[in-house]
C-alpha cells in the first residue's frame, strides 16, 4: 500500500507497540501531527507545556514499564528543547526514541529558519542517531531505532525527519514488532570462576546497580545472597530490586549511604558488582574502594569494565542471564561472625535522626509519606537533598517504582517522569518528591496535569535555598552562600489554584498528614503540598567528594 511518510511513521510506531507519545508540534511536524490527527484512536498523543517535559514524560513512561519511551519535537528549538531529557535517559541507561522533525532536505545546511543539526548535537548522548533522507528508508529506520534503544545496554536514540520525507510517498510494507532475544556466551569456566571465589570469601558483599532493574533480576540476586549468605548494598538506581526490608539488605551504599553498608565494603574481602559501574558517587575515591577486596565486575556493556576501578575478574553478560546461571554452580554457605559484625555496625554506626512533631524534618516527612502512600505507589523524585533522602529513607519494595535522574542529576526531571509513569498506570498513586529548587525549573508542566486530569501529588521540600550546593558551601566553602538562597516569594497554594489544580501547605507533621490525606482522595487532578523545612537540614551521613569511609560526616 503506499502512504506517505507521516502515515509510515505512525504505522511503524504502532507496529512496535507504541500506544503514547508525548510531544510538541511545530512547523516541521506539521505532517505528522495531520497523520497522528487521523490515527487517534491508535496512538494517543500527549501535548507538554515544553519539549523537555515531553523528553522527560517518555523517560518516566520507559522507567515505570520497563517499555521504550517515546516523544516528538518540531526542528530548531524544539529539537534542541529535547537535549537535556535525552542525556538524562542515556546516563541512566533508558530506553527511549525521539524523532524529531527537519527543515526540508534541499534547506539544510543553509541555516534555514528553525535548522539545527540536531543529529550532530546528540551524537555523545545518544546510543545512535539517524537523519532519514528517503521516505523508503523510513520504516526500517523506526524499527532498527526501537531495536538499538531496547538491546544490549538500554539507551535513547533520534530519528531526524526532514519535512519533505514526511510528505513523500513510497510502497509501505508492514513489518513485526522487534522482539529482543539476546544471549551472552557466560562459560562454564567462568561460572565456576565466580563460583569458587564466592566460596572462599569470608566477608562477601555484593553491590548491585540499575543493572539489575533493567533486566529484572532481583529475584535471582536474592536467591544468591540467600543461598550463599551475601548481604548486598546497592545504588539509587536500584532502589526496590530488593525490599531493604530483606535482612541481608544493608541499603544505600556511597556518598550518602548507611553507614554500616559503606563499612561492609571498606572490609569486604570480595566485592561482587552486578549491574553498576563504580561512579564517582560509591567510590569516592577510587584508589582506596574496597582496598581488601577482590573485585569481580558483571556488566552487560563491556566499556564499563575497567573504566573507573580494576578488577581482579569481569563478566560481560546481563544480570538475570548471568545469575540464573550462576546459581546452580553456588553451594550454600553461611557467614555468622561477617554478619554478626555487619549488624554491631548497623547497632553502633548507622545515623538516626531525630523526631520533632512540631515541625517537619526530611526523615519523618517520608516516613509519613510511605506509611499513607502504601508499597504500590510510584515515586519520582527530582534532584538535590530531597532526591538523596528519598533515597535513603525510601520504603520502595517494587521494581520501577522509584524513578530519578542518578547520572545525569536533572533538576527539573521528576515533573515530567511523574506524568510518564501516571499515563502507564493511570490507576497507580504517583508521588513527585521535589524541592522548591527544582520545582521551579519545571513547574509549567503543572498545567499538562490539570489538562489531562493527572492525580499526581507533589510534595515540596521548601527550604527557600538551593539545598544540595548549601550544604556543601557550608561544609567546604566557609558559609560563603553565593547565590543559593533564593529569597523566593512564591505562594505555591496560589500557583496551583492559578493553574488549575489544588494545593495545600504544611508545617508540621499533624498537617502534613491532613494534607495527603485530602490529596489521597483527590483523584481528578494534580495536588502540590508546600512542607516548609529548615534550610540547615543536611543530608546525613556524607563522605565528601575524594574521601574515604575515614572522612565521614555524620553530625
Amino acid at each position: 500500500m503506499v502512504k506517505n511518510g507521516s502515515e509510515i511513521l505512525v504505522e511503524a510506531l504502532v507496529e512496535q507497540g507504541v500506544d503514547t507519545i508525548f510531544g510538541y508540534p511545530g512547523g516541521s511536524v506539521l505532517n505528522i501531527y495531520d497523520a497522528l490527527y487521523k490515527n487517534s484512536d491508535r496512538i494517543r498523543h500527549i501535548l507538554t507545556a515544553h519539549e523537555q517535559g515531553a523528553a522527560h514524560a517518555a523517560d518516566g513512561y520507559a522507567r515505570a514499564t520497563g517499555r521504550v519511551g517515546v516523544c516528538l519535537a518540531t526542528s530548531g528549538p524544539g529539537a534542541t528543547n529535547l537535549v537535556t531529557g535525552i542525556a538524562t535517559a542515556y546516563m541512566d541507561s533508558i530506553p527511549m526514541v525521539a524523532i524529531t522533525g527537519n527543515v526540508g532536505t534541499s534547506l539544510i545546511g543553509r541555516d534555514s529558519f528553525q535548522e539545527v543539526y540536531i543529529a550532530g548535537i546528540t551524537m555523545p548522548i545518544t546510543k545512535h542517531n539517524f537523519v532519514v533522507r528517503h521516505v523508503e528508508e523510513l520504516a526500517d529506520t523506526i524499527r532498527s531505532a526501537f531495536r538499538i534503544a531496547a538491546s544490549g545496554r538500554p539507551g535513547p536514540v533520534l530519528v531526524d525527519i526532514p519535512k519533505d520525507v514526511t510528505a513523500a510517498e513510497c510502497e509501505y510494507i508492514p513489518g513485526e514488532k522487534v522482539e529482543i532475544h539476546e544471549t551472552y556466551d557466560v562459560t562454564e569456566e567462568q561460572l565456576k570462576t565466580v563460583a569458587a571465589m564466592i566460596a572462599q570469601a569470608e566477608r562477601p558483599v555484593i553491590y548491585y546497580g540499575g543493572g539489575v532493574e533493567t533486566a529484572d533480576a532481583g529475584a535471582a540476586l536474592l536467591e544468591l545472597m540467600r543461598k550463599a549468605d551475601i548481604p548486598s548494598a546497592h545504588t539509587m538506581m536500584a532502589i526496590g530490586c530488593i525490599p531493604d526490608t530483606e535482612p541481608l539488605s544493608l541499603g544505600l551504599v556511597g556518598m550518602h549511604g548507611t553507614v554500616s553498608a559503606d563499612w561492609a565494603v571498606e572490609r569486604s574481602d570480595l566485592l561482587l558488582c552486578i549491574g553498576a559501574r563504580f561512579s564517582d558517587r560509591v567510590a569516592t575515591n577510587t584508589s582506596r574502594f574496597a582496598p581488601r577486596a577482590k573485585l569481580v565486575h558483571i556488566d552487560i556493556d563491556a566499556a564499563e569494565i575497567n573504566k573507573n576501578i580494576g578488577v581482579d575478574y569481569s563478566v560481560v553478560s546481563d544480570a538475570e542471564n548471568f545469575l540464573t546461571k550462576l546459581l546452580p554452580y553456588v553451594q550454600p554457605a553461611g557467614h555468622d561472625q561477617w554478619r554478626a559484625q555487619i549488624a554491631e555496625w548497623q547497632r553502633t554506626l548507622d545515623y538516626v535522626p531525630k523526631d520533632d512533631d512540631s515541625v517537619i524534618h526530611p526523615h519523618q516527612l517520608l516516613r509519613t509519606l510511605y506509611d499513607m502512600i502504601g508499597d504500590d505507589a510510584i515515586v519520582a523524585t527530582d534532584v538535590g537533598q530531597h532526591q538523596l533522602w528519598s533515597a535513603q529513607y525510601n520504603r520502595c519494595t517494587r521494581v520501577r517504582h522509584f524513578l530519578t535522574s542518578g547520572g545525569l542529576g536533572t533538576m527539573g526531571f521528576g515533573y515530567g517522569a511523574a506524568m510518564g509513569a501516571q499515563f502507564a498506570f493511570p490507576d497507580k498513586t504517583v508521588i513527585h518528591i521535589t524541592g522548591d529548587g527544582s520545582f521551579h525549573m519545571n513547574l509549567n508542566e503543572l498545567c499538562t496535569a490539570v489538562t489531562y486530569e493527572l492525580p499526581i501529588i507533589t510534595i515540596i521540600m521548601n527550604n527557600n535555598v538551593l539545598g544540595n550546593v548549601r550544604q556543601w558551601q557550608t561544609m567546604f566553602y566557609e558559609k560563603r552562600y553565593s547565590q543559593t538562597d533564593l529569597y523566593r516569594k512564591t505562594d505555591y497554594i496560589k500557583l496551583a489554584e492559578a493553574f488549575g489544580g489544588r494545593g495545600y501547605r504544611a508545617t508540621n507533621i499533624a498537617e502534613l498528614r491532613a494534607a495527603l490525606k485530602a490529596a489521597l482522595e483527590h483523584r481528578s487532578g494534580p495536588v502540590l503540598i508546600e512542607c516548609t523545612i529548615d534550610k540547615d537540614e543536611r543530608v546525613l551521613p556524607m563522605i565528601p567528594a575524594g574521601g574515604t569511609i575515614d572522612d565521614l560526616v555524620a553530625d
